[in-house]
């Protein structure tokens, strides 16, 4: 989590290597699923976009959370949901 990406490079990469949503409850769910978060892309003023790493089965994970089908542990989820809303509103 402690990489820094710089715009053009979230650009050149978004296809292969990463994997990105905006939405707070799929980032934790991928959290809890234990994929690394890369960063917040903060270049849109109304939202942030959360970026992970493309490995295998991200996509998967991310699914099984729409389709409701995805099981996790409560409290690791709870945790990490907190985890991203205090990255959210520090200035990193």
């Amino acid at each position: 989590m402690n990489q820094k990406l710089h715009k053009n490079d979230l650009q050149q990469n978004e296809n292969n290597e990463l994997f990105a949503t905006y939405d707070l409850g799929c980032s934790a769910a991928l959290l809890t699923a234990g994929f690394e978060l890369i960063t917040l892309d903060r270049t849109n003023q109304r939202k942030v976009r959360f970026v992970f790493y493309r490995t295998k089965n991200i996509e998967n994970v991310a699914d099984d959370f729409w389709a409701d089908r995805l099981k996790q542990k409560s409290r690791s989820y709870w945790d990490n949901i907190k985890t991203l809303k205090n990255r959210l509103y520090s200035n990193e």
